[in-house]
Parts: structure tokens; C-alpha cells; sequence
């Protein structure tokens, strides 16, 4: 039985990205995105994160849940969603610019030493980097095992039973806890944020940390250089058959 002074918690890392329904823009000068009056929101895969845990809670498996973001300080309207999905606390380390998986791995780190989870839970990738890389670093920086691409968790009081997506279908894994587990789509669909729980999350703790205060960003192992957009889709044409087809495609080298 666990007691008030020792709870058992889940620390879930979220990321605020550009919101996947809108179009991206590459700034003129090629130096990054426009961000400019764009929406940014969660990243997809943190969102299953978050309801994951908060889905455990609810089954009794777990007493709190945080929430946790490194980012600059508007970041905090983020943390409030994550909080009025029904998270109860939210940790906001401020930082000016975005950091490398390794830095953020290393600085989730210090925060799990803070807060003494049995169980840490992300998505298993941003989707404005497509890094796929904490959740693993973290895990080896914790020397804790770790189950990626989740599409189902079961918990028992020492153990998390995670089914995950590969190449070949899919894999059963049963890791000790604690553990980090980073999440697929398939694992849940994320719930919608009504207005009486957004009012509440305004009142809910949220601590900001400053960056320096657990670890800093460490020095940067790469540097983007220009971004320029993906090259425009050519024009299609029609064709009337399946021996047109082949024909075409012949003439392309395609087949």
C-alpha cells in the first residue's frame, strides 16, 4: 500500500509543436518555420501520453499525474491543456531555444530524480523533428528498461505488460518497473477538453524551473543550417487503361 508521503506518480514529457492541421511555411530566408501567428498545441503522440496516464490513474494503478515541458515561457498555455485533460501538476523548465534529444533526455532526467516516478511516459516522436530519440536516451540514462511504440499498457504493481508495434506486427514485452514507455497511435485516442476543466486547470500547480537549475542545455552536437520545402508534386495525367498505364510507366523507367 502506498502512502501519502510516497505516491505512486507518472511523469509524462509533452513537446508544443505546430499544430499538424496547419500548412507548414518556410521562413524566405530559409533559417527555420514561420511561426508567427501559427497555432502550436501538443504533439500528437504526447497527447496519447498524457491520456495514457490519466487512464491509468483512473483504473487506480497510479495516485498523480505530471506533466512536464522544456520550452520558452509561453509554453505555459501548452501545460495548461495538458493540465485540463486532467493532469494535476505541470512542470514548466524555461529555455529560449529548443534542445537536442541527448540535453532534453539528460534534463528529464533530473526532473525524474525530482519527482521519483515508477513510471515515465512520452510520445514516441515530436512531429516537427522526427528525432524518435529521448524516450530511449532517457531510458538508458535512468538505467531503466524501456518499452517503445506502445500500443497497449498493462500494469500490475511491479511490472508493465506493453504490447508494441514493429516491422513484423507486433511485440509482447513485460519490463520491470520503473520503466519508460513511449506511446503509438493506435495506443488510445487522447479525450476532448471541456470548458469547466480548462477554468479549473488555470488554478492548478504549475512550477517553472530555470534551465540551469537541472543540467543547462549542454553543448549542441548539430546545427540546421537552412530548411527549405519539399520540391512541388509534378502534374498527373490521365490515362485510359491498364495498357496505357504500364506503357507510360515504361517509358518513365519504372518498370
Amino acid at each position: 500500500m502506498e502512502t501519502a508521503q510516497n505516491p505512486r506518480r507518472i511523469l509524462v514529457a509533452i513537446k508544443r509543436v505546430v499544430d499538424y492541421n496547419v500548412r507548414i511555411r518556410v521562413k524566405p530566408d530559409g533559417s527555420g518555420v514561420m511561426l508567427d501567428g501559427v497555432k502550436l498545441s501538443i504533439n500528437p503522440f504526447d497527447a496519447i501520453a498524457i491520456e495514457e496516464a490519466l487512464r491509468i490513474k483512473e483504473s487506480g494503478r497510479a495516485d498523480e499525474v505530471v506533466i512536464a515541458t522544456i520550452g520558452p515561457a509561453d509554453c505555459q498555455a501548452t501545460l495548461r491543456n495538458a493540465l485540463a485533460m486532467g493532469a494535476q501538476r505541470a512542470l514548466h523548465v524555461v529555455a529560449d531555444s529548443s534542445l537536442e534529444p541527448l540535453a532534453t533526455a539528460r534534463v528529464l532526467l533530473k526532473l525524474v530524480e525530482r519527482e521519483q516516478p515508477f513510471l515515465v511516459i512520452l510520445g514516441k516522436q515530436a512531429i516537427d523533428d522526427d528525432n524518435n530519440q529521448t524516450g530511449q536516451m532517457l531510458a538508458a540514462l535512468w538505467n531503466r528498461p524501456q518499452a517503445t511504440f506502445a500500443s497497449k499498457v498493462e500494469l500490475s504493481d511491479t511490472s508493465a505488460k506493453v504490447t508494441r508495434e514493429v516491422d513484423a506486427g507486433l511485440e509482447t514485452l513485460d519490463v520491470d518497473l520503473p520503466a519508460v514507455i513511449t506511446t503509438d497511435l493506435r495506443l488510445n485516442e487522447p479525450r476532448f477538453v471541456k470548458l469547466p476543466e480548462i477554468m479549473k486547470a488555470k488554478t492548478k500547480p504549475l512550477t517553472s524551473i530555470p534551465l540551469a537549475e537541472v543540467g543547462g542545455a549542454g553543448t549542441p552536437r548539430t546545427k540546421i543550417t537552412r530548411t527549405e520545402p519539399p520540391p512541388g508534386r509534378q502534374r498527373g495525367i490521365m490515362v485510359k487503361d491498364t495498357a496505357e498505364l504500364f506503357a507510360e510507366l515504361h517509358k518513365r523507367g519504372l518498370v
